[in-house]
């Protein structure tokens, strides 16, 4: 089996640009990532036995008219995943503020990566799989946002497609003369292929995490909780009614490992053609599920950090927030591996 990348113009909302299609040979499995709208891979699909395309990543049925960032695909986070508490980044005895772009208008959300355009630097296809790597440099494609974060940067990502995984490859590289706090996230959202369920409560998860971070209105206090019952995924079952919109954290030491990355969850369902392995590097210690409003789809989000992790780190609780110093560099992998028929 041989990979190839295919180059088309392509438009949403008002950004026109080339879209990157991963894909083999004989068009079994497929990825899609827009550069024009963060760098988001909107999608991937597997060839289903009648022929159709069958998603695994979601995406918004008005994305053409009405692209909003967070709300379809794979969006990349960065440099802070959830919510900035006022905007306001504590740093090295100085304060930072930023626009507020929650729905609130009161604090600042997920960063400067998911809402700009970002630049592709290199594709290509091989015998095992296709690649497309992107970068977002501070100062070249957000400059104006400079002044809000204590240094410049490059983010650089990899979207790699096997056969039977998305594989997501991020280095931060610190082009600044002072260290460079950041956190990371992914916002993808899922419905299995097979499903035809109209709400993803039929949706069967399992997730390996020990803990929940405690919150006011979206926020959190900096405390960390045992996860209740109704939020608890250790052992795997339906996601149900519960509305999701929390951070956990806690994975535990002996989590599973697949190909030297830990299992953070598995979503399965009963009429799907597989499940779905979330697979991380050692960086990612917390996990967001969310159910958007339409419940189609859930979010399943590997973060480095919790939110507002900045200013937890200030009041002096580990909340994963993390710093490069000047020169340096940061690097982990995210999988999604798709693992046809039961587990």
């Amino acid at each position: 089996m041989s990979f190839e990348v295919h180059i088309a113009p392509n438009k949403a909302g008002e950004r026109a640009g080339d879209v990157y299609e991963l894909t083999d040979a004989a068009s079994t499995v497929r990825a899609e990532v827009w550069p024009q709208w963060g760098f988001n891979c909107l999608r991937w699909q597997l060839r289903q036995d009648d022929g159709r395309w069958a998603d695994v990543l979601f995406t918004m049925p008005d994305w053409e008219s009405n692209p909003v960032p967070t709300r379809s695909g794979h969006p990349i986070l960065f440099p802070f995943p959830g919510r900035l508490r006022d905007g306001k980044l504590p740093f090295e005895g100085g304060t930072y503020q930023l626009a507020l772009t929650d729905n609130t208008k009161q604090h600042a959300i997920h960063g400067f990566t998911p809402r700009n355009p970002w630049r592709v630097v290199e594709w290509n296809g091989g015998p095992d799989s296709a690649y497309v790597t992107g970068e977002f440099t501070l100062s070249k494609d957000f400059p104006e946002a400079l002044p809000t974060w204590p240094s410049d940067f490059t983010l650089t990502v990899t979207y790699r497609l096997r056969r039977d995984a998305l594989r997501v490859e991020a280095t931060v590289t610190n082009l600044g003369d002072k260290p460079l706090p950041f956190g990371l996230g992914y916002h993808p959202y899922f419905r299995l292929p097979g499903v035809t369920d109209a709400d993803v409560g039929g949706h069967v998860l399992q997730a390996n995490m020990g803990e929940l971070w405690e919150a006011e209105s979206n926020l959190p206090t900096g405390n960390r909780v045992p996860v209740p019952d109704a939020l608890d995924f250790r052992e795997p079952k339906p996601v149900g009614a519960v509305q999701l919109d929390h951070v956990f954290t806690a994975p535990p030491e002996a989590a599973p490992r697949v190909s030297g990355l830990s299992q953070l969850a598995v979503l399965s369902h009963p009429d799907a053609a597989g499940c779905v392995q979330f697979l991380v590097g050692a960086g990612f210690r917390n996990l967001v599920l969310f159910t958007p409003a339409h419940r189609h789809a859930i979010a399943i989000e590997p973060y480095t950090c919790s939110a507002d992790a900045s200013n937890l780190a200030a009041r002096g609780v580990p909340s994963n927030w993390l710093t490069v110093p000047v020169g340096g560099r940061w690097s982990e992998p995210v999988e999604y591996r798709w693992v046809p028929g039961e587990l």
